[in-house]
């Protein structure tokens, strides 16, 4: 499955005193990147209480600063899947150039029962076609 990078509009509350994106801002623009993939992977009509997911670990790492007027894209690749958990990479370019790149850890979680669960069949074949 391609699925197209994620384009975002940076916000003028985005930005800090230093003139660039805040770093605390670039975890809100991967989990509008990740809701946007989930989405082309799974449909609109996913019952994310019963099959759902919760974030265990976000890493970052800041290449170059992302500015007011840029357009940031965001590729979402797929690290690793495991039983009940998978890795996502996040790589996060402005014309072309890598400004920023991070990974997420998510666990399988039911809501309902508040316990984590194995990955579904449905999630894991979306995120196997993300390779």
């Amino acid at each position: 499955m391609n699925i197209d990078p994620v384009k975002i509009q940076v916000r003028f509350v985005d930005i800090d005193l230093m003139g660039h994106v805040n770093n605390a801002v670039y975890l809100s623009y991967f989990e509008n990147a990740r809701m946007h993939y989930f989405k082309e992977m799974l449909g609109s009509d996913w019952n994310w209480n019963k099959d759902g997911i919760i974030l265990l670990k976000n890493e970052i790492e800041y290449l170059k600063p992302v500015l007011l007027n840029d357009t940031p894209e965001i590729k979402i690749t797929v690290i690793a899947i495991g039983t009940k958990s998978f890795t996502l990479g996040y790589e996060l370019t402005v014309n072309g150039v890598l400004c920023c790149k991070g990974l997420s850890v998510l666990v399988g979680y039911d809501n309902q029962s508040q316990q984590s669960i194995a990955i579904t069949p449905a999630m894991r074949a979306g995120l196997e076609k993300l390779n």
